[in-house]
């Protein structure tokens, strides 16, 4: 029996290796898409980065300050809030506020594990352990009787230096505007007041509760700080607000 031709043996030897490589190699045919990326489902990102993007940048800042919702990126701020409560008020949003419910149980896009990643985000972002190690910080919450008459008081004492005696202004300070707006106090909560006048608002170079006057500021002094302020407001935040126009008439 005769041997294969040399020439013939390499021939079927390169058909067969262009075939094998064909079977291996079709799904990697040139110009052909590859696999689609794997994606997670929305329920299922926990990159605080991208949840704080997604959910808060437009309201709190895109970096926690700067915006129109109080500045996150306030250590006195997260010391006073805590875990606990910055978590809820994720979940739930703030009553009489503009702070909507976030998590799926309140109607909201972000499940328990989102809400969480959320709130311990914010704390590692732009909290500082043990800030107010020492000290004793005004509540979050108001729970004393206020009074607006004593709250006054209280505002020219401690206040009126920036915001003027009346929260009007200050000539000194033109860069301050009112802060008994009627637009204004629309569009802000009672907690928010309170959260400002104990966190201040570095950002915009406005102290703490600690040093608005030669004394810090007491839980007493501050709910009634927050009374007077909220006797000026003509409408509850969120609701629609009557401007009136240069003829008289009111306008939405």
């Amino acid at each position: 029996m005769k041997s294969a031709r040399p020439g013939f043996t390499v021939l079927v030897a390169l058909m067969l290796s262009s075939a094998c490589a064909g079977f291996v190699g079709c799904n990697r045919i040139p110009g052909r898409p590859g696999p689609e990326p794997e994606v997670a489902r929305p329920d299922e990102v926990l990159a605080f980065a991208t949840l704080y993007k997604e959910n808060c940048a437009a309201c709190h800042g895109e970096n926690g300050r700067n915006g129109a919702a109080i500045s996150l990126a306030n250590p006195v701020y997260l010391a006073v809030t805590g875990e606990e409560t910055l978590q809820h008020a994720i979940a739930k949003g703030v009553p009489g506020s503009l702070m909507p419910p976030f998590a799926k149980s309140s109607g909201g896009m972000l499940t328990d594990r989102q809400v969480t990643a959320l709130a311990q985000g914010i704390l590692q972002q732009w909290g500082k352990p043990n800030l107010l190690t020492g000290e004793n910080p005004p509540p979050y919450l108001a729970t004393l009787p206020s009074d607006a008459g004593r709250g006054q008081q209280a505002f020219t004492t401690s206040c009126a230096r920036c915001h003027g005696a009346t929260g009007e202004g200050s000539s000194g300070k033109p860069h301050i505007g009112s802060i008994v707006d009627a637009s204004y106090l629309a569009l802000i909560s009672d907690q928010n007041l309170r959260s400002i006048t104990i966190a201040g608002r570095p950002d915009e170079g406005m102290p703490d509760w600690r040093s608005a006057a030669s004394q810090p500021l007491t839980d007493q002094q501050i709910t009634d700080i927050v009374a007077w302020l909220a006797s000026k407001r003509t409408v509850n935040p969120g609701q629609p607000y009557h401007m009136k126009s240069p003829t008289g008439a009111e306008t939405r």
